[in-house]
């Protein structure tokens, strides 16, 4: 296996900047940097050199022999001075030394999966926290992570094996006299197993943490939807203006909102009169926005809104707005009055959506795999055929075995690993 190297702190110039290098020669490429191999894990100040003696930097170096470390094989850290040169002479240096290669981006963690240091939904949680912009994203990230959904799994795989033993002895054993089937507690415990397994179905989509809590700002032209739009995101995505059909397209924009992610999204103008065709397409597409948000804020005429829409009576800055006889909210996007309640009603709102602080949010793959799992251990509680048993069982095994990656395809972990930066 190659010997990789990469630069795992952020881009220079910054204080310092920290190299990794992985894999069987990383104790000679640090050896003939720093002129000795340090003490392991101790942190060692050493002069790093080129191999003509030519001073490189002035740094701290660890050595970390494997396998108990980040990537389960022989590992250095340089951690350099910050400056752009500085990291680019080190790295480049690495570079001649036979056997060394750059790696590819998450390689490291790619190794560390391979290793076993870590399984495939604690490199997921990994990849989350990596891109977490807000800090429900961020909370869910550390609890997937740090192994939650693995020490479930582990849990189910112990108990499904304890049963799969159970169903097997008494295949076994079947043709003796004082043999008799499985244990009376057999079929409670199998229940009790699939109960506990469907309800992890019931945690938050980790989708919703990325994609956000969708809030689709809807009405006829001229309700102050683009105002309100460019108020809520505080931005100018949206163009405003008096003449009528100016939004013709869906305009989306990403914000947190007391640390919870939306997707905000302005609409075309709803009417059915008077439309060239490019306004026909947007308001179809507004249309088909409106069946997919998670709220939609309506500004056109009270009760013509679509079903569970908030009644948003806007522009209340202006003499002749419309008036509403049972708002959600008044506001004025001009004034910014009634938008800190408007504001804060939608973060209370998105929060029932959303992980509870320190509960998992499951991806598409994972609710998969466990939704698979619920469905061999359904069967299993079906059947009085000890064999049509055993056979649901090894397969509720596969299926746990696939959720922490102990089988996986190769196109999938480059799909996840490829998520991560250089270095990481």
């Amino acid at each position: 296996m190659d010997t990789i190297f990469a630069l795992s702190s952020g881009a220079p110039p910054a204080a310092i900047a920290v190299i990794r290098i992985s894999g069987p020669d990383a104790s000679s490429a640090l050896g003939k940097l720093a002129g000795d191999l340090p003490e392991p894990r101790r942190i060692s100040y050493r002069t790093l050199q080129t191999a003509s003696g030519a001073t490189l930097d002035h740094a701290i170096v660890i050595w970390l022999p494997g396998p108990n470390n980040a990537t389960g094989e022989d590992c250095a850290e340089l951690h350099c001075h910050g400056g752009r040169a500085v990291a680019q002479a080190v790295l480049r240096e690495l570079g001649t030394i036979a056997g060394l290669r750059e790696a590819e981006p998450g390689e490291f963690t790619r190794r560390a999966f391979l290793n076993g240091r870590i399984d495939l939904a604690e490199a997921e949680g990994l990849a989350d926290l990596l891109e977490a912009e807000t800090e429900i994203q961020r909370a869910s990230a550390i609890s997937m992570a740090g192994g939650m959904v693995s020490h479930q799994v582990e849990l189910w795989r112990e108990e499904v094996l304890r049963l799969s033993a159970q169903v097997e002895a008494s295949l076994d054993f079947s043709d003796e006299d004082d043999v008799e089937g499985v244990p009376l507690t057999f079929g409670t415990g199998l229940e009790k197993l699939k109960e506990g397994v469907s309800g992890w179905l019931d945690h938050p989509h980790a989708e919703r943490l990325k994609e956000g809590y969708k809030v689709v700002i809807a009405g006829p032209p001229n309700a102050g939807k683009s105002t309100l739009f460019n108020a809520l995101t505080d931005s100018e995505a949206a163009i405003t203006s008096p003449i009528a059909g100016t939004t013709r397209d869906v305009i989306e924009r990403s914000v947190a909102l007391s640390g919870i992610p939306f997707s905000f999204i302005d609409t075309a103008g709803l009417r059915s009169e008077d439309t060239d065709a490019i306004e026909a397409i947007g308001i179809d597409r507004a249309h088909r926005q409106i069946k997919g948000a998670d709220c939609v804020l309506w500004l056109g005429p009270e009760s013509k809104g679509p079903i569970g829409a908030w009644e948003i009576e806007s522009q209340i800055d202006l003499d002749r707005h419309e008036t509403k006889s049972e708002p959600k909210h008044r506001v004025s996007a001009l004034s910014g009055e009634g938008l800190d309640a408007l504001r804060s009603d939608l973060v209370e709102a998105a929060k029932l959506t959303m992980p509870k602080p320190g509960e998992v949010a499951l991806n598409t793959r994972q609710r998969a795999g466990i939704a698979e799992l619920a469905e061999f251990l359904d069967a299993a509680v079906k059947t009085e055929d000890l064999l049509i048993l055993a056979e649901h069982l090894r397969r509720a095994r596969v299926a746990l075995d696939m959720l922490v990656g102990r089988t996986t395809t190769e196109d999938m972990l480059d799909a996840l690993f490829g998520r991560f930066c250089i270095g990481k």
